[in-house]
């Protein structure tokens, strides 16, 4: 069986506020829109001690902001020092939501984590009720009523996130660490017997279906296939559950492609010799970590026994820690295969900043929601009910 970012601040580079004392006032700087921002964004990209998650890139952000509904206005917020440096930046956009203005991460669900761009720990190390006065400042110059701050990480890469204030999200992250021997991190991970019968299932794939082989895309023929694969298997995986596909939009298919061939998104799949593919993991990339955003398996019964899944998450682990990136994580949200490999919690908060009265009031309802929600998440019996009604729902009359 990513990424450089070179460009540089327009004019003369102000030296990376990483680098020097900080100054505890933050000054808000409301950027245009995308392009507007991308200089000052990918220089951030590029300090060697930015703290950030794959899902605020540039390319990744980019990507997605073609599938943003078109009343959506991109509002990037850029965080400086009283010198002029860079400490943060935060890939906002705004919409009306029953006459409220919510300014959100851009992403939304198909990103696992929302957190600012950092310059580095100095940077995020500053007050966090700094942070809150320079955002409440930009949002009103902006005519925002509220902003919305999900899933984002109480710590990240070993940094605390000063904006992670606020109560728990519905469901937490799940990660761990990569070192430079995949044998050494499977071990750590799996029990002795756990991965004997994998190897066994392997064997018996390959004696069903002949050799098999971890393919990455390397371009955008192999990419097309993968991401094909992906939608046909999960379209069928989220019929059976009673959700709605999010991939049924032509849009939402766009962003993957243009994502891939930006090299925000990485790939990946267990293939058979004649080409078909069994299942596939796509993750969101930096140069230090493998996010995972999407899987599927081929909803054959015939193949169940075989765990094609399991097969490829193993083998993507290898594949990453042989490739020097450190960190790899499963996305948000509880699942079996998530816990039969990761050892460490990404834990989450939605924080809310209200702006104005109005923003108030969102925020009481959105707490008060995200409450209920985490509740049933946890509960089992509930969560099982979820999933029954769902499918109750879906099934023809």
């Amino acid at each position: 069986m990513r990424l450089a970012a070179d460009a540089a601040l327009a004019g003369a580079a102000p030296t990376p506020a990483s680098a020097l004392e900080i100054s505890t006032e933050i000054l808000p700087e409301i950027l245009p829109g995308l392009a507007a921002a991308e200089a000052p964004w990918r220089a951030l990209e590029a300090m060697p001690s930015v703290v950030m998650t794959p899902y605020q890139r540039y390319d990744w952000v980019a990507a997605f902001a073609t599938a943003l509904p078109r009343k959506a206005r991109p509002c990037p917020v850029l965080l400086r020092d009283p010198d002029g440096r860079p400490l943060a930046l935060l890939p906002l956009a705004v919409t009306r939501e029953a006459g409220i203005r919510v300014a959100r991460m851009i992403g939304g669900r198909h990103a696992n984590y929302h957190m600012p761009v950092f310059a580095g720990p100095e940077a995020a190390a500053l007050p966090a009720e700094a942070y809150r006065q320079a955002l409440a400042q930009a949002g009103r110059r902006a005519g925002i009523d509220v902003i919305h701050l999900v899933d984002q990480p109480r710590i990240w890469d070993g940094v605390e996130n000063p904006l992670a204030h606020g109560p728990a999200s519905p469901s937490d992250g799940y990660g761990l660490a990569l070192e430079a021997d995949p044998d050494a991190v499977l071990k750590r991970l799996m029990s002795g017997d756990a991965r004997r019968k994998l190897r066994q299932k392997e064997k018996w794939l390959v004696a069903a279906l002949g050799p098999v082989e971890h393919r990455v895309a390397a371009d955008r023929a192999e990419g097309e296939a993968i991401l094909s694969a992906y939608l046909a298997q999960k379209a069928v995986r989220f019929a059976q559950a009673g959700i709605s596909d999010p991939f049924a939009d032509p849009a939402a298919r766009a962003f993957l492609a243009e994502a891939h061939r930006a090299g925000a998104l990485e790939l990946h799949a267990l293939r058979t010799g004649d080409g078909r593919i069994l299942a596939t993991f796509v993750g969101a990339v930096d140069a230090r970590r493998f996010s995972g955003m999407l899987t599927s398996f081929d909803p054959d019964p015939a193949l169940a026994r075989f765990s094609p899944g399991d097969l490829l998450l193993q083998a993507l682990i290898r594949d990453q820690a042989l490739r020097g990136r450190t960190a790899f994580d499963l996305g948000v949200g509880e699942a079996r295969y998530k816990a039969s490999v990761c050892d460490e919690t990404i834990a989450l908060v939605d924080a809310v900043l209200p702006v104005s009265l109005r923003g108030r009031a969102f925020g009481l309802a959105a707490e008060a929601g995200g409450r209920l929600k985490r509740r049933i998440k946890r509960d089992p019996r509930l969560w099982a009910l979820v999933g029954r009604l769902r499918k109750a729902v879906a099934r023809p009359a």
